[in-house]
């Protein structure tokens, strides 16, 4: 071995032996020098960090959620009533409407064609009805003459016959005036029975009139149905059709809603079916309008029966449309709240906070500084880290959720960054 190789290995030995003496310190073996700091301890008059909330109604149980589509409350398909070439149409997709507006036009000359022929066949019946009023206006005429002449026939004969038994006159000349008095009784009866005659011969011409009227009526109310008109305040959803097109009978043009309220359906389990109930509330999100608030609605319909092959039940879930910014077919995220009354909701740690069973501390700031105080609370179901409390906190009251280390009562606290209504 060469002085250079012994050399060499001396001073790879005193290197390691540096090296070690520089690590053994770090681990213990070594008593630390007085230039190390210690961690300082926490300043007894020091206000304690916390982090508060503000007590909120609500429920521990797990509301469910289903998803939907929204509809219209009330929607209504514009259907033609007559057949023909589309003349006119004056609305376009997402028109609002008012009521009775008109929408469309459908060619009209043939239905025109037979109001007139109507209106024309009517006029010739009203004239056979006033024709027949003439007549029997001259029937009570006779009538009214032959009851004069009957008259003054049986005056004639009274007299004469008075004067035959006084021998005045011949047999002969009374029997001839009592044979006129006869002949004109038998004119009144003939009279009168022309008379009813000519009064059937009026009621069935009042009769004709009436049901050709009839007939005018219905061709122009055919005639109308040319003018396809909004039944309410709505919004065009859907356009079928454009001017030149033919329709036939109950083809539809249009497809309008109403918006100003809409109805969300969802599909839902039979197994959460027994968590809902008719006017339950719910909370509607859209994905749509994520700069929306959730939407207030209700369960206004639950179907009877359930589908055989999947077992889901159609739920209706109505809801106002908030400047009728919401549109129909968009998705809806829909979440039933659960039945039961609401009491406070908090989490489990705020009754973590001190050192005594179900006490919370709840925020009082009298001076510029804030503190605690406690409260013993009753206490309700759990779920999910959140508990119920039934009494002993009200709502939009300020509590501590959690603290650095455990709190006692009128000790000042500092409001962390996070807090509800204040921050460090």
């Amino acid at each position: 071995m060469t002085i250079w190789s012994t050399g060499l290995r001396l001073s790879i030995q005193w290197t390691a032996l540096c090296g070690l003496a520089l690590v053994l310190p770090g681990c213990g073996f070594f008593v630390p020098s007085e230039a190390q700091v210690s961690r300082p301890e926490r300043d007894p008059d020091q206000p304690v960090a916390v982090e508060t909330a503000r007590a909120q109604l609500g429920t521990v149980t797990e509301a469910l959620e289903y998803t939907g589509t929204t509809r219209p409350q009330q929607q209504v398909a514009l259907r033609a009533q007559t057949a023909g070439e589309v003349v006119s149409l004056s609305v376009d997709l997402g028109d609002l409407l008012i009521n009775g507006q008109v929408l469309a036009q459908i060619e009209s000359g043939l239905l025109t064609a037979r109001v007139n022929e109507a209106q024309a066949e009517l006029s010739v019946r009203q004239a056979e009805t006033a024709e027949d009023q003439v007549a029997i206006a001259d029937a009570h005429a006779a009538a009214a003459q032959a009851k004069a002449t009957r008259d003054q026939a049986k005056i004639d004969a009274d007299r004469l016959r008075t004067l035959a038994d006084q021998g005045a006159i011949s047999q002969q000349a009374a029997e001839a005036a009592e044979l006129a008095l006869i002949n004109a009784n038998q004119a009144v009866k003939s009279t009168q029975a022309q008379i009813k005659a000519q009064q059937q011969v009026i009621a069935a011409a009042a009769s004709r009139v009436s049901a050709q009227a009839a007939l005018v009526d219905e061709a122009q109310e055919q005639l109308a149905w040319v003018n396809l008109k909004s039944q309410l305040a709505a919004t065009v959803l859907t356009r079928l059709v454009d001017p030149g097109d033919y329709v036939q009978v109950g083809a539809t043009l249009l497809e309008l809603g109403a918006l100003d309220t809409l109805k969300v359906t969802v599909q839902v389990s039979e197994l959460d079916l027994g968590q809902l109930t008719i006017g339950q509330p719910t909370q509607i999100r859209l994905d749509a309008f994520p700069d929306l608030d959730t939407i207030s609605g209700r369960i206004t319909r639950i179907s009877p029966v359930a589908d055989a092959t999947s077992r889901l039940v159609t739920v209706e879930v109505t809801m106002t449309n908030p400047a009728s910014r919401i549109g129909s077919g968009l998705l809806a995220r829909v979440q039933f709240k659960p039945p039961g009354d609401e009491h406070i909701v908090i989490p489990a740690s705020a009754l973590e906070t001190g050192t005594k069973d179900n006490t919370i501390f709840v925020i009082e700031q009298k001076n510029e500084e804030p503190t605690v105080v406690s409260r013993s609370v009753s206490v309700g179901q759990k779920h999910q880290g959140q508990v119920e409390i039934l009494s002993g906190l009200d709502a939009n009251e300020t509590f501590v959720e959690e603290s650095d280390q455990p709190l006692q009562a009128r000790q000042a606290v500092r409001l962390s960054i996070l807090s509800e209504g204040g921050g460090e």
